[in-house]
Parts: structure tokens; sequence; C-alpha cells
């Protein structure tokens, strides 16, 4: 875990590699980073994609550093702005003295330079005394610059915990799965096929009635309106395209998933009535765009946000992993293979659903 004898800083900054190793000494055993990151305070005369330059002046456009396969991070004022592989994550917030060292020890625990840089602007001198120094505060934490209005209305609410909530693929799995007492479930229905979506969403609305569950609709948020569905489930990709004013105008409740810390703040602006954090373990299910965050991770994503919205976990859970899952406080896990590949489906529920007994 040592930062010590390696280029962490360009040009070499000892008294920051010195800060840096007394923050890593305190965050705890991490797996070790699968890139040796770069944090460059002026240009390389050959970057790569390991580095991250840093401008806390105001430039002229460098087209040269933003096309190479470097990050580049402008730190001006409040808002810091980090530009990697096309993409902008922008965030507005406090910086303390040590935040660039903050940063390195962060990305040393294996963080994408995105969550490394918002868990570094949440850091705060003298963090590192703390019995526990992990960021957990979320009043020191930025937010997400460059979003559009969160909708009005807002999203209505969920229940603190939503329990054991099975993912499933057709109205046929959803009525099965509710007769066995679920109260949350989401359709996830791979089809093109209009009629077929409109006639799926339109059988699981029912049964989620006839149950009085908690039927979720993942990604067809029109269609879910049109049937009335109790919610909608969307990617961090959706938010780009979907309405989600006319989904909160009609009363629907929204689930977001995330990946992170960037994409957790980023979901938190819209207010949704939940926030799935995943992928917890690898996942065959669908193509996952971060590795598996693992308990450690998910942990601290239930320390930051417990009691600010209800949480999910998601990704890879089955009966052997779900008592570990819900001992972070997650208060909520999305299982799909559990289901619907277990050889006696009523069994597997009552199995899984043991294990949120005593929940509200």
């Amino acid at each position: 875990m040592s930062l010590l004898g390696r280029e962490v800083f360009w040009p070499p900054a000892d008294e920051l590699v010195e800060v840096a190793e007394r923050i890593r000494a305190r965050l705890g055993d991490w797996p070790a980073a699968s890139t040796r990151w770069r944090i460059c305070l002026t240009a390389p005369e050959s970057a790569g994609a390991q580095d991250l330059i840093v401008h806390t002046e105001p430039r002229q456009s460098d087209p040269g550093a933003l096309a190479s396969d470097a990050a580049v991070l402008e730190a001006h004022g409040s808002r810091v702005t980090l530009t990697r592989k096309g993409e902008r994550f922008v965030l507005d917030g406090e910086r303390s003295d040590d935040w660039l060292a903050a940063l390195a020890a962060f990305l040393d625990c294996n963080f994408e330079p995105h969550d490394a840089l918002v868990l570094a602007l949440a850091w705060r001198t003298g963090d590192e005394s703390k019995d526990d120094a992990w960021p957990v505060d979320f009043a020191t934490f930025p937010r997400v610059g460059d979003l559009p209005p969160a909708p009005e209305p807002a999203f209505p609410e969920c229940p603190g915990t939503l329990g054991l909530y099975p993912v499933l693929p057709s109205g046929e799995w959803v009525e099965r799965v509710l007769e066995l007492s679920v109260a949350t479930a989401q359709l996830r229905r791979k089809s093109a096929d209009a009629d077929d979506l409109q006639r799926e969403i339109e059988r699981s609305v029912a049964a989620g009635r006839r149950h009085q569950a908690r039927l979720f609709i993942n990604d067809h948020w029109r269609e879910a309106i049109a049937a009335g569905a109790y919610g909608v489930h969307l990617g961090q990709e959706d938010v780009e395209t979907a309405d989600l004013s006319a989904i909160a105008r009609a009363g629907l409740r929204l689930g977001l998933s995330t990946h992170g810390y960037y994409e957790m703040l980023r979901a938190l602006h819209f207010r949704p009535s939940y926030l799935a954090l995943g992928a917890v373990f690898p996942t065959t299910t669908k193509v996952m765009p971060t590795k598996p965050q693992g308990l450690a991770r998910l942990r601290r994503y239930v320390q930051l946000l417990r009691g600010r919205v209800p949480l999910v976990a998601i990704g890879g859970i089955d009966g052997k992993v779900i008592g570990d899952v819900l001992a972070t406080g997650v208060g909520s896990a999305a299982v799909v293979r559990a289901v619907t590949e277990a050889p006696d489906t009523a069994q597997a529920v009552a199995s899984l659903q043991q294990n949120f007994a005593g929940q509200c």
C-alpha cells in the first residue's frame, strides 16, 4: 500500500507524497490499484493514459492535452472538471489544502479517477487524525455541476427498506413471484416488440395491483406511465433521454442505478425514490460499465447515504452472500438468477425472505 518510491507526482513532490502516504495509511486495506496513476502538476513531455494533468489556472484550449490518452483536471475557484476518454465530470465544492494528496491516496485504493476525485474533494485537512478517516459526512461532499433542474413535483417516496427485490423477465414470472408474498419486484423485459412490451407490462402492473406490491418497470418509462405502474427503474444513461418530469407528473416512483460515488451524487440531484448500488459482485445478467464494487465499498456507500434515500444492493447476489450484503445496512437486495434459475422458486423465495425478517 506504500506510495513511497513511486512516481506519484510529476514533477516529483516529496512533501505531497508524504502527505498522501499519511492519508493512505489511514484509509484501510483496499485492493491494489490496477493502474499506477501519476498526478502531473505540469504537463509532461509525453503523457499517457495513467496521467492526470492538473491545471489550477485558467488556460487557453489545449487540444494536444485533451486529445492524448491523459486525463485533464481543471480546478478553478469552487469548480473542478475532469476530462477523460471524452467524458466530462464536473464537481462543485470546497477543496482542502490536501486535496491533491488525498486524490493520490484514493486512487491508490483502486477507485476510478472520477470517484477518487469525489472523495478527495470531500476530504478535509486533519481527517487522518479521526478514528475512522474515511469521508462519510455528506456535508463535505461536492455537488455534480452542469445538471438540468430536478423534476417538479418530486418523485413520490418509497418505504425506507424495500426488502427482497426480484428482477424478473416476464409477466408470468411477476405473477408467480408476487403470489409468494414478495412486496417489491421489477419487470426487466428484453424485447424490441412494442406489442409484447405493452402486453407484458400491463400484465405485470395488474399483478402488482392485485397483490398490492411495488412493481417497477425497467427502462420502458412511457409504457410504464400508460399502464399506471408503481414505478420505473432507469440507468444512468437513461437520465439523459427519459422525460423525468413526465414520470414525476404521472406519480410514478423512480429508481436509479449507480456504480460509484460520482454517479450516486449525480443521481441524488434528481431526487429519486431509491438508489440501486452495484454491481456488488460479478454478474452475467447484463454487461456492467464498471468492475464489481464489493462489500467494502457497499458498506461505505451505505454509511454515506443511509437515511437520505432508500438503498438497494444489486449484482450477483444469491442466498450464499445475501446475509453479508444486508449486514452493510443496505436494507434491500435485488436478485435475478437466485430466483429465476432456482430449482424450486417457492423454496428459493422463502429462504431469501428469511434474511429480511423483522424489517418494517
